[in-house]
């Protein structure tokens, strides 16, 4: 069985690199709200292994760095790489299957907007299937939701408000109690969604 020393590289290792990965997990854990503790049952690091490398005194191995990446819902190359950051076009393709959050016989979710600004704002393409819906428990204090109906009709429920939605109408209401959207009609319904944080 690992321990974390095994998980972790000799401190005199860390190079520039590591130590801009280290500083990036920090970001990452406060910009997401969570606590060591909390990124430590996500995640499946220790906490003790967690907080060395946020300080700078541990030099992740690639397992390691793998499991946090999937604690932020992201890849290892998102994780390390801020090359993003200084690029002025970014691209979702289509076809890309990596962008697909849910996709069955009911609902089908596309995620628009580049995975290192969940949290800040997401945009998602929706499509829901004649007769279903789309139920979400409440999220974080304060989020919000935008969405806007491109084709069909849907009913919008925000705790015990409801309304109903045409074909160009978009309705905004709170996303931090439970929510759905729910097709009633007989014809798919495609809609844009957009989720904002609170602040």
């Amino acid at each position: 069985m690992n321990t974390d020393n095994e998980n972790l590289k000799p401190e005199a290792t860390i190079d520039p690199a590591t130590q801009a990965l280290c500083e990036r997990v920090t970001k990452l854990r406060k910009k997401n709200k969570l606590t060591l503790d909390q990124l430590a049952s996500v995640s499946g690091v220790s906490r003790s292994m967690l907080s060395q490398i946020e300080r700078g005194k541990a030099n992740p191995t690639l397992a390691v760095t793998f499991r946090i990446a999937q604690a932020f819902g992201i890849t290892i190359g998102e994780l390390v790489d801020h090359s993003w950051s200084t690029s002025t076009i970014e691209v979702i393709h289509g076809n890309d299957e990596k962008n697909l959050f849910r996709c069955d016989e009911e609902v089908s979710i596309r995620t628009l907007s580049p995975l290192h600004m969940e949290k800040d704002i997401e945009f998602y393409e929706i499509r829901i299937s004649p007769g279903a819906k789309l139920i979400s428990s409440a999220h974080y204090e304060g989020t919000k939701e935008l969405l806007t109906v491109t084709h069909g009709s849907a009913e919008i429920i925000s705790a015990e408000e409801k309304t109903s939605l045409h074909e160009g109408d978009t309705a905004h209401y709170r996303a931090d109690v439970e929510h759905c959207i729910a097709n009633n009609t007989d014809s798919e319904l495609l809609c844009y969604l957009v989720v904002t944080a609170g602040n």
